[in-house]
C-alpha cells in the first residue's frame, strides 16, 4: 500500500495522533489528500485550494496542519465561493467565515472547497448549477444533499474531514447515505457570520467526518460567543472529547411518529434501526417508546418557513454589487433584476422563493406563515416534554437509504420527504447527530448502502450526545467501506 493510502485510511484524529509522534509529517498528510482530491471523478469538489505561500503546519495545534475541505456556501477570504449558483460566479469575498476561521486558527489548512445543492436547497446534490455529485458507494446513486460534496469528499477518501450546512437535514441525510458521522450542534452553538443565508432561524454549521472524535474534535474549535453574529452564544462548558464506552442510566426514547408508525421506511433501514436499538439495550440503556404528535406535520411547516426566510435573504443578490450581471438588458434597472435572476437562479430556488414571497404576501402571511410558526412552537413544546422523561431520542435519520440519480427529480414532494426524520429537531433548534449503523439493501434493487441512526438531545448536551454516539459506535464496529475501497484498503467491517 503507498505512503498515500496508507494516510488517507486513517481517522482525522488518528492522523493528528501520528503527526505529533513524528511517523510522518503534515506536509505529507497534506499532500497526499490534495493529491487524491485532484483526481476527484465525485464532482464532489468545486476548487482544490494550492497550499499558500509561506504556510507552515504547526504539529503542535489542534488540527496540526490537518487539510480540511469546506462546503461552498462559507466565505473564504480570496477563494471562490458560489453556494452551488451560477449567480454568484466568479464571486471571491474580502473576509473568511467565523467557523472556517476558527479551523485555520486551530491549525487546519483549507483543502478545497466542495459542491453542493444551490443555496443548499435540496436533498439529493442534483441542484447544484455545477452538476451533481455522485455517491461513492454506488455512483448511480446520489449522496443526499444539501451537503451532498461535503459527505462523498469524506466517504470517497477526498478528504480526512468536511464542513458542512444544516437547515433542515443537509449534514445529517448526506452523513446517512453516505456511511458518515453528521453532526448538526444546537441552533447558536457556532457562528453563522460568513455563511451564506438561505433561512436564518434555521441555518447551523457542523461537521462531516469518520468518526465521532473527529466531529467531537472539530466542533470544539467552532463553538463559541462571535460578536459578529448575535445568534451565536456558544455551548456551556464547550464540547468534551467523547470516551463513554457504554449506555448504563441512560434513558433512550423513540417517538412513534418518526420510527414506529412513520410512513416511509424502507424495510432495510427499519431493520437495521431497531438492530441498533438493541444494541443500545446491550450496552445498558433503558429503551421506551414516546410521542411527538405534532412531528408529522414538520416538513409542512418547514417548507413554509425556510421559503419564507429564502425568499427574503436572496433578495441581495441581484447582479448589481457582486456575482453574476446579465449584459444584454435594456437601461432599465428592474429588467436587470429580472434577467439576472432569470439567467442566474436555478429552478428548486426559484420554486422556494415563490414559495415563501406567496407565504408572506399581503392576505396570506397569517394563513401560511403564522400558522407554521405556531406548529413551529408546537414541535418545540412536544420534544422539551418528551426530554423530560428521556435522555436522548433515537430515529431512524432517513426514511430510505441513497435513491438513484434523477429518481426524485421529477416529484418535489417526494424529494422534500427525504428529511421527514430530520426537519422537526431543526424547527426547534436541537443538536443531533447521525451515525452509521450498517448497511441495507434498497427498495428499488441493487447493492447495501449505509443506513443512519439519528441521535437527538436536549438543547447545548451536544457533550452527552458526543459521549452516547462513540459509545454506539464502538459497539456498531462500523468502517466507512467507501473510503477504504476508494483508497484500496481491504477488510472493511460494516457491522
Amino acid at each position: 500500500m503507498s505512503l498515500g493510502a496508507e494516510l488517507r485510511a486513517l481517522s482525522l484524529t488518528e492522523a493528528i495522533e501520528q503527526i505529533r509522534a513524528g511517523r510522518f509529517s503534515a506536509v505529507e498528510y497534506g499532500a497526499a489528500y490534495r493529491e487524491a482530491a485532484g483526481r476527484d471523478d465525485l464532482n464532489a469538489y468545486l476548487e482544490v485550494v494550492a497550499v499558500r505561500e509561506g504556510e507552515q503546519p504547526d504539529p503542535s495545534a489542534p488540527l496540526a496542519g490537518a487539510p480540511i475541505a469546506i462546503k461552498d456556501i462559507f466565505c473564504t477570504e480570496g477563494v471562490a465561493t458560489t453556494a452551488g449558483s451560477r449567480i454568484l460566479a466568479n464571486y471571491r469575498p474580502p473576509y473568511t467565515a467565523t467557523a472556517v476561521q476558527r479551523l485555520l486558527d486551530g491549525g487546519a489548512s483549507l483543502l478545497g472547497k466542495l459542491n453542493m445543492d444551490e443555496f443548499a436547497m435540496g436533498s439529493s446534490n442534483e441542484n447544484s448549477a455545477f452538476g451533481p455529485v455522485l455517491n461513492p458507494w454506488d455512483r448511480d446513486r446520489v449522496p443526499g444533499g444539501s451537503s451532498g460534496g461535503s459527505a462523498a469528499a469524506v466517504a470517497g477518501g477526498l478528504a480526512p474531514a468536511a464542513l458542512g450546512t444544516d437547515t433542515g437535514g443537509s449534514i445529517r441525510q448526506p452523513a446517512a447515505l453516505c456511511g458518515l458521522v453528521g453532526l448538526k450542534p444546537t441552533y447558536g452553538a457556532i457562528s453563522r457570520y460568513g455563511m451564506i443565508a438561505f433561512a436564518s432561524s434555521l441555518d447551523q454549521c457542523g461537521p462531516l467526518t469518520r468518526t465521532v472524535a473527529d466531529a467531537a474534535l472539530l466542533s470544539s474549535l467552532m463553538e463559541g460567543v462571535d460578536r459578529r453574529d448575535s445568534t451565536a452564544v456558544g455551548i456551556p462548558g464547550g464540547i468534551a472529547i467523547p470516551n463513554r464506552t457504554d449506555l448504563k442510566g441512560l434513558r433512550l426514547g423513540v417517538p412513534r411518529e418518526l420510527a414506529g408508525e412513520a410512513e416511509g421506511i424502507e424495510a432495510g433501514v427499519r431493520a437495521q434501526f431497531e438492530r441498533a436499538l438493541a444494541l443500545c439495550e446491550e450496552l445498558g440503556a433503558a429503551v421506551a417508546e414516546t410521542e411527538l404528535p405534532n412531528a408529522p406535520h414538520g416538513i409542512s411547516a418547514y417548507y413554509v418557513l425556510a421559503p419564507a426566510e429564502a425568499s427574503a435573504n436572496l433578495a441581495r443578490f441581484d447582479g448589481v454589487r457582486y456575482g453574476l450581471r446579465v449584459a444584454d438588458h435594456q437601461s432599465d434597472l428592474t429588467e436587470m433584476y429580472e434577467r439576472t435572476r432569470a439567467a442566474g437562479l436555478g429552478p428548486e430556488v426559484k420554486r422556494r422563493i415563490m414559495l415563501g414571497t406567496y407565504a408572506l404576501s399581503s392576505g396570506y402571511y397569517d394563513a401560511y406563515y403564522g400558522q407554521a410558526q405556531k406548529v413551529r412552537t408546537k414541535i418545540s413544546d412536544d420534544f422539551r416534554a418528551a426530554f423530560a422523561d428521556f435522555d436522548l431520542l433515537v430515529t431512524p435519520t432517513s426514511p430510505s437509504v441513497a435513491f438513484k440519480l434523477g429518481a426524485r427529480a421529477a416529484d418535489p414532494l417526494a424529494m422534500y420527504m427525504s428529511d421527514y426524520c430530520t426537519v422537526p429537531i431543526s424547527l426547534a433548534g436541537l443538536p443531533a447527530l447521525s451515525l452509521p449503523c450498517g448497511l441495507a439493501a434498497p427498495d428499488d434493487g441493487g447493492p447495501e448502502l449505509p443506513v443512519g441512526l439519528q441521535i437527538v438531545a436536549p438543547a447545548f448536551a451536544e457533550s452527552r450526545l458526543l459521549d452516547a454516539a462513540h459509545a454506539i459506535e464502538a459497539a456498531l464496529g462500523f468502517d466507512c467501506a467507501a473510503v477504504r475501497r476508494e483508497i484500496g484498503v481491504e477488510g472493511a467491517r460494516n457491522g
